[in-house]
């Protein structure tokens, strides 16, 4: 606990500046902006489907302009990478607020979009993972557990704060607040905290940044799809299955607010979750994680299509809480462990499009295969199973890499990393 503490205390302006981003960020993440949606459809007379289909264009959108934007990370200083993602986000906010029309709507989307769900992310990942070296004099599993904190913040605090402030303000007025606070509070902050570089401690037989791989180098390794397919499950399944949680509850006979009421559980289950993860990835690796971290989502997908109760709604979202936090995490820690982090904003610029595609590919296919007859719960099961396949995969893929950081590879001049 001591040295915990130590650790807060002596970086407590980088693990400040990395909960800042993650927590502006909830302004771009859909759980806010679908606190509008209604009204916002009905002041531009969109329907549901209107309005689904804009709204996945512009994440699509964004994801792909994330590919071209993400590499400034890696150019400019953190402070004027921060600057870039909290103005953008407050000109997404601002032009939300004034939208006059559907053109205009799309636009402040693709902002809010871009820079909430996808730059402030994204840079936050990236900056830890530059700022904090592996293992445990180093701290980036703690750092980024830590940081992370933000995210959940943002989904514990501002939906009732938006609740309250519709009232006297309307969905527009509020869209302005959030311009405004972004502008008068995010900026001064980002200013203050990011002013000043960690420089991580060398790994032994060289740095990180030394070791870099290139964006192009990363995107050839035969293993860089493996490891996508070990870290896009979360957002995939969790979509699909919260998405089309009033249909479950439909089947089963549940009440319409089952898993609302299981949330809280979950948020617990995920705070837990988070703060254990930063503590193993710097004790072991990031990788040595990549076998077991989907289990209980596994688990849990196979409760909810085999147990009709409605505990299996509680039983899942505790078990999605113990993946998610180890999620959260390695999604910071697990690319410069293995591509270092002389060009991680490039690489990662490539890896968030990938999974933003796959959380906005679940719902659809989801509601597909539910069209076409597939049984609900065998989809669901037939999601475990996969977890636990991907789970069993890892097991070679982590002895690879292992293998790969403490000997040369064959063929190539680049310095080998290190743990």
């Amino acid at each position: 606990m001591n040295a915990s503490l130590a650790f807060v205390r002596l970086n407590r302006r980088w693990l400040a500046a990395g909960f800042l981003l993650l927590f502006a960020s909830s302004f771009g993440q859909s759980f806010f902006v679908s606190l509008s949606g209604g009204e916002i459809r009905r002041a531009f007379a969109l329907s549901n489907g209107d309005f689904g289909l804009l709204y996945m264009g512009v994440t699509l959108a964004g994801a792909l302009a994330l590919a071209f934007v993400g590499p400034v990370v890696d150019r400019w200083s953190a402070r004027w990478s921060a600057m870039l993602a909290v103005w953008a986000l407050a000109l997404g906010a601002l032009l939300l607020a004034l939208a006059p029309g559907p053109v205009a709507l799309a636009a402040a989307l693709f902002f809010l979009r871009l820079f909430g769900q996808g730059f402030c992310v994204h840079a936050a990942y990236t900056l830890l993972g530059r700022w904090f070296g592996p293992g445990r004099a180093e701290g980036r599993g703690r750092a980024v557990s830590l940081a992370s904190l933000g995210l959940n913040a943002g989904q514990a605090v501002l939906p009732p704060i938006f609740a309250f402030a519709m009232a006297p303000l309307g969905w527009r007025g509020v869209w302005g607040a959030v311009a405004a606070l972004l502008v008068l509070l995010a900026v001064p902050l980002a200013a203050v905290l990011f002013t000043r570089e960690r420089r991580p401690a060398e790994a032994p037989g060289g740095s990180e940044a030394m070791a870099g791989w290139t964006r192009r180098e990363a995107l050839r390794d035969p293993l860089f799809p493996l490891l996508l397919l070990a870290m896009l499950p979360p957002a995939f399944i969790s979509n699909t299955i919260l998405f089309h949680q009033a249909y479950l509850g439909e089947l089963r006979g549940w009440s319409p607010g089952l898993f609302a009421s299981a949330l809280p559980l979950y948020a617990l289950t995920t705070l837990g979750s988070l703060l254990l993860a930063g503590w193993c990835v710097d004790k072991r690796s990031a990788r040595a994680f990549l076998p077991l971290y989907l289990l209980p989502l596994g688990l849990g997908c196979l409760v909810l299509g085999q147990v009709e109760g409605p505990r299996a709604a509680f039983l899942f979202l505790v078990l999605y809480g113990l993946s998610d936090g180890f999620s959260l995490t390695l999604l910071g820690t697990l690319w410069p462990e293995v591509y270092g982090t002389r060009h991680l904003g490039a690489i990662r610029s490539a890896i968030v499009p990938l999974m933003v595609l796959a959380a906005a590919l679940g719902p659809g296919l989801g509601g597909v295969l539910i069209d076409r007859g597939v049984s609900y719960p065998l989809i669901l099961t037939l999601l475990g199973l996969y977890c636990l396949a991907v789970s069993a995969l890892m097991v070679p893929v982590v002895r690879r890499l292992k293998r790969r950081a403490l000997e040369p590879q064959s063929g190539s001049s680049r310095p080998v990393l290190a743990d």
